[in-house]
């Protein structure tokens, strides 16, 4: 996600690294690579430009204090000029806003969007989200156009035991004015209207948009936006603005998207904050918007705030505390690490994840991009279910003899095996040292203290410039060449792996 954006921003602080003062010229120089990853990433051009102008004229109109008196911490100027950039796209996009009026008897919320940008999925993501909330949501089949729309709904509404409001033959704008006199009656108080799309915006479709409003007065209305739709996404959410005049934006198809320059344009062109960001398939991931969030991934920083609400949702914080305490003694198991494993699946992607990490942007340009394939984990987990009990519970008996079945079993190769086990006890090895010498299992328990005591100091030695915004390590020295040969390989052994699997 976001890689467009991430790789002029990276550019520009390198450009900038060594540099003593920031001078007209050398902002210009790092801007330009700025200039044109944003028009890359689809942002429009106008916010492209009001942009870099904001940015150039905080670089360079302030006075950077090189030392900090209460820290031994050193900014430098690439520090500065990545902290205005940071700054003035938090502006761009923000301010954070994932209200919804929920005041209503019953509260309405009409989804609206072109077709296929994922309005069906966010009403059933968003329902699921309400009924967290103690809410009590019906889902209405509004669009009676698509084949199997209704029938997708359904399944939706199945999954999450929401009720799905549904007349076959009535025009859309009397069912969904049925729907909440039903929805009162039946005591549900959310209903989410479903409406059609279209493949490009038509009199026909925005008549009916119009009439339904009109008809219902809901207080909120949702443009569902694909990420992927670049300007035209821009164009079409002001064109949905100027006739509905909608609350707010749910941004779709993050995930797949390198780019995701609507994320930047959509609120300055509109006005309309972004509320929600739909970042997968799964019925549970659609996330609040966070202007900071996106805009420290974006930089290369991560979103460490992001990471730790996805594993708030998926870890047991008494049985984290006693995995972690397992591993400082030495004591982890295949059991516990198929756990970890199925606990990271569920937060997302694999390479999701690594994004939302700290100094991860430029580790992760040199990684070979199959290293970060979902499918890597999946064969992790067959050799983990092809090994015995016995063998999850105490790999140290694993043998010779016991690596060729788990091999066959798995499919995999004896050497994968191997390396697996090889990469497994090194790292137990590891974190029963670090356990022994940190101070980290203190009076007989996890010192969770002295953990965090620990990554203090581990900030400081790392060369972190501010708060908030550390500076990242040097990358690791390649050569453009390099890179490409590299990448080019990458390419080349995933499509092989997905012609074996066919």
């Amino acid at each position: 996600m976001f890689d467009t954006l991430s790789r002029g921003f990276r550019n520009a602080r390198l450009k900038l690294q060594g540099k003593t003062e920031l001078s007209e010229e050398s902002v210009g120089e790092a801007l330009r690579d700025v200039r044109v990853s944003l028009l890359e990433a689809d942002v429009s051009l106008d916010v492209a430009k009001d942009f870099l102008e904001r940015v150039k004229q905080r670089a360079l109109g302030t006075v950077v204090t090189l030392k900090s008196k209460s820290a031994p911490f050193q900014v430098t100027p690439a520090d500065h000029f990545i902290k205005a950039c940071y700054d003035e796209m938090e502006a761009l996009m923000g301010p954070a806003d994932a209200s919804l009026d929920l005041e209503g008897k019953p509260a309405l919320i009409m989804m609206v969007g072109l077709q296929g940008s994922g309005k069906t999925t966010t009403a059933g993501k968003l329902a699921r989200r309400l009924v967290a909330q103690g809410k009590k949501p019906m889902l209405v089949a509004a669009d009676i156009y698509r084949p199997a729309a209704i029938d997708q709904l359904t399944t939706l509404g199945r999954k999450l035991n929401v009720p799905v409001f549904s007349i076959k033959g009535m025009n859309p704008v009397q069912l969904c004015a049925t729907a909440v006199t039903q929805a009162r009656n039946v005591g549900r108080d959310v209903v989410i209207f479903d409406t059609a799309g279209r493949l490009a915006i038509d009199e026909t479709l925005m008549a009916e948009l119009e009439q339904i409003k009109e008809k219902t007065q809901p207080k909120n209305i949702l443009f569902v936006c694909d990420a992927m739709a670049g300007q035209d996404a821009v164009r079409t959410a002001a064109e949905f603005d100027r006739r509905l005049a909608f609350t707010g934006f749910v941004l779709t198809k993050l995930d797949g998207d390198a780019r995701g320059g609507a994320a930047l344009s959509i609120k300055a062109v509109t006005g309309k904050p972004v509320k929600f960001l739909g970042m997968g398939e799964g019925l549970d991931k659609l996330e609040d918007f966070r202007p900071s969030g996106l805009a420290s991934r974006i930089l290369g920083f991560g979103d460490v705030v992001g990471l730790m609400s996805d594993f708030e949702k998926v870890i047991d914080k008494d049985k984290a505390e006693k995995d972690a305490e397992k591993m400082l003694q030495g004591n982890f198991s295949y059991d516990d690490f198929a756990g970890q494993l199925k606990m990271i699946k569920s937060m997302g992607s694999l390479k999701d994840v690594m994004g939302k990490l700290p100094f991860m942007d430029e580790v992760m340009s040199q990684v070979p991009e199959e290293a970060l394939d979902d499918y890597e984990l999946v064969k992790v987990e067959a050799m983990i279910q092809s090994m015995t009990n016995q063998e999850r519970r105490n790999p140290d008996v694993l043998d010779d003899g016991r690596f060729k079945r788990i091999a066959r079993g798995s499919g995999r190769s004896l050497q994968e095996v191997k390396d697996l086990h090889d990469r497994f006890k090194m790292t137990r090895a590891m974190m029963k040292e670090v356990g022994s010498m940190t101070g980290l299992l203190g009076g007989g328990g996890f010192n969770a203290k002295a953990l965090q005591q620990r990554m203090a100091q581990y900030a400081q030695q790392s060369g972190m410039a501010m708060p908030g915004m550390p500076q990242a390590p040097k990358a690791i020295a390649m050569s453009a060449a390099e890179r490409d040969l590299r990448r080019k390989k990458a390419k080349e052994a995933k499509k092989a792996r997905k012609k074996q699997r066919r």
